[in-house]
């Protein structure tokens, strides 16, 4: 392993907690996207994003299109700096005040080229509540308490110099117990790895197809039955979606179909929806392959991952939102807005919340009676290019745009 140089000191402040749940990852709680417990009460988030309801923004010193997690009253968020996008920052602020607590910053040890839509800080930080994960694009991973104090740094490009391209990788990590699991797929070496959480160290890594790959891995909340580990990840590929033994790599089951290669997949319970011939629910069985449960050609996603959202399942193809019956997969409404898209819509109190690239926030009603329709019910204008998810945590949603992070909130 090759070490990062570190070059900001650490800075250590208190900070109350939050009421409500944190959002840990990409897409939040169970990476559907969707709010959970007090935070998805109608009423506690505005439905406007601009004006009053912006409670702070802070400047961030680069680009990035992670999205910001929330952990313990603390909103962490990645980017990149530099000309050649080589300093890497891990940033830590009060989530109620903005107020910076801690940033980091590390050298970049792999391939920094990218395509110019993208950035080093591509994927998305995950924690467990007490340590924090952060990957780039160049292949660096670091992990940090939520004091900032560096546990494990590895510069995975030095281990495996031939797993990356030419336009930028953007797979985000999870957790599955004590494994972080990565997915860093692409034209030459593609592979996926568990690294021990309190080490870094590789507890397995398997080949992948050589394809290249943005989708990021999940983890159903019911392990297959003949897993010997505490859950099971799901690896999604262009040419594949496979179950595997998150504590040891072990393959479980293959449902060998092609798959979007942006789009991530979406798990429930013990239901995958996978963006594949449209959108395909898949059901693990504990001997042998996924059976479908249903597959709709028309929910096809573009770029937006799906969003499960109180037994409906949300998809953006290209500027359309689409709604169906998580059970059944038939389409209930669907509903133009105005795009382009790139970040995928989170869900709280009853709405969709949608930023296009341009800065527009649409916020849709989507909590209706069975027949009815999903309305826009107010647009607002940051003003700044958005090209990530949004979190929402402790009563108030977290939005990062190239240059920006903020907190939208009632007063």
């Amino acid at each position: 392993m090759r070490a990062l140089l570190l070059v900001i000191p650490i800075v250590v402040l208190a900070v109350d907690a939050l009421e409500g749940g944190d959002w840990p990852q990409f897409r939040g709680p169970g990476s559907r996207g969707a709010a959970t417990g007090a935070d998805d009460r109608e009423g506690t988030l505005p439905l406007t994003c601009d004006g009053d309801s912006v409670a702070w923004r802070k400047p961030l010193p680069g680009r990035g299109l992670s999205s910001p997690i929330v952990v313990g009253g603390r909103v962490v968020v990645t980017a990149n700096s530099g000309a050649r996008q080589d300093r890497l920052h891990v940033l830590c602020l009060d989530a109620r005040s903005g107020d910076q607590i801690w940033e980091r910053q590390f050298w970049a040890t792999g391939m920094t080229r990218c395509h110019p839509k993208t950035s080093m800080a591509a994927p998305t930080p995950v924690s467990d509540g007490e340590r924090i994960v952060a990957l780039f694009a160049s292949n660096d991973v670091v992990c940090l308490d939520l004091d900032g104090n560096l546990l494990w740094l590895r510069g995975l490009n030095s281990d495996y110099p031939q797993a990356s391209n030419s336009v930028g990788m953007a797979s985000s990590p999870v957790l599955a117990g004590d494994t972080v699991v990565v997915q860093l797929e692409n034209d030459s070496d593609s592979f996926a790895a568990g690294l021990d959480l309190g080490t870094g160290v590789n507890r397995w890594k398997i080949s992948r197809p050589a394809s290249v790959n943005w989708s990021s891995p999940v983890v159903l909340a019911h392990p297959v039955a003949d897993s010997g580990g505490p859950a099971t990840v799901v690896l999604q590929s262009t040419r594949k979606v496979t179950g595997h033994d998150a504590r040891t790599g072990r393959e479980l089951w293959a449902w060998a179909e092609p798959c979007k290669g942006i789009p991530s997949s979406l798990a429930a319970d013990n239901l995958l929806f996978v963006p594949s011939d449209g959108l395909t629910a898949l059901r693990p069985l504990a001997n042998g392959d996924p059976e479908i449960l249903w597959r709709s050609p028309r929910l096809r996603t573009t770029t937006a991952s799906p969003v499960l959202y109180r037994g409906r399942v949300y998809v953006l193809t290209g500027d359309i939102l689409k709604c169906a019956e998580a059970g059944a997969g038939g389409l209930s409404w669907q509903l133009r807005l105005e795009g382009p898209f790139s970040s995928t819509p989170v869900a709280a109190g009853g709405h969709l919340y949608l930023f296009n690239e341009k800065g527009l926030c649409q916020v849709v009603r989507v909590d209706v009676e069975e027949g009815g329709k999903g309305e826009v019910v107010s647009r607002s204008d940051i003003g700044e290019t958005i090209l990530c998810t949004p979190a929402i945590a402790g009563g108030a949603m977290f939005v990062r745009s190239d240059r920006s992070l903020w907190r939208i909130s009632r007063r």
